[in-house]
């Protein structure tokens, strides 16, 4: 028992410095490791949704401090991605959420390569739409909730990828993630009940160790080089998760 608290400390505490720092990875992260574990998919999202509460808190807080927000990104984005939240949690729920994995992997694997190029490119001279955000964040925590992971992947991507500033992408994507977190856990609860803690809490304390460096980070780390290191994530993800669904791993 001592060995697994340990193991979920650090993962907690990795997931969340990447989670922070990319905007990306804390739910794909942990809920791998919960299901390497025998959990099933909709008990692993749910106590993945628990602990983050926690982290986002205060990995937002963080974000909001350095000055990573844009609050006109939070408005369009929050609302939207709680209502997916909540429909995500629900059909996972009572819906085996594996049949559309591969879509998802799909386009997150599209939205690595094309970070990955406009990184190379003067995104300056771009001219991102907020007119998709609603639609954005009510897809990404949808999926989110379905995969207990990608909240950060779809909407921190999609975003980046159309053009909008990595820094302020990220602190107001974990920013608005602490709400969508909630309305998530919220349904959570409503339709299996409380998950089990013992696996919560060593998650949240990791978490709550790295998640005042993110804010930090991110301010001092190029735009450039920030869209780099989110496209390669998004990219080995998206690997892993095909490689796996197609029996090679």
């Amino acid at each position: 028992m001592d060995e697994t608290w340990l193991l979920f400390f650090l993962v907690g505490l990795f997931a969340q410095l990447v989670d922070g720092a990319l905007g990306m990875a804390f739910g794909v992260t942990a809920t791998t490791v919960m299901l390497s574990f025998g959990t099933a998919p909709a008990q692993a999202s749910a106590m993945v949704h628990i602990a983050e509460i926690f982290t986002t808190a205060a990995s937002g807080a963080s974000h909001w401090w350095h000055r990573n927000v844009d609050w006109s990104m939070v408005r369009r984005i929050a609302v939207p991605g709680m209502a997916g939240g909540i429909l995500g949690a629900t059909i996972l729920s009572n819906v085996d959420g594996k049949t559309i994995a591969p879509f998802v992997t799909v386009y997150l694997a599209l939205m690595g390569v094309l970070i990955l190029v406009r990184a190379f490119r003067n995104f300056a001279n771009l001219e991102p739409s907020r007119r998709r955000m609603p639609v954005i964040g009510f897809a990404g925590g949808t999926l989110d909730a379905i995969g207990g992971g990608g909240w950060g992947p779809i909407v921190t991507s999609t975003l980046i990828g159309g053009g909008h500033a990595p820094r302020y992408v990220v602190g107001s994507v974990s920013v608005t993630e602490f709400f969508v977190t909630i309305a998530t856990s919220a349904t959570f609860i409503m339709t299996l009940g409380l998950a089990d803690l013992a696996m919560v809490i060593p998650l949240v304390l990791g978490g709550m160790v790295s998640a005042p460096f993110a804010g930090y980070l991110v301010k001092i780390v190029s735009a450039r080089f920030l869209m780099l290191l989110v496209g390669s994530l998004i990219l080995l993800l998206s690997t892993h998760t095909l490689l796996r669904l197609t029996g090679w791993l």
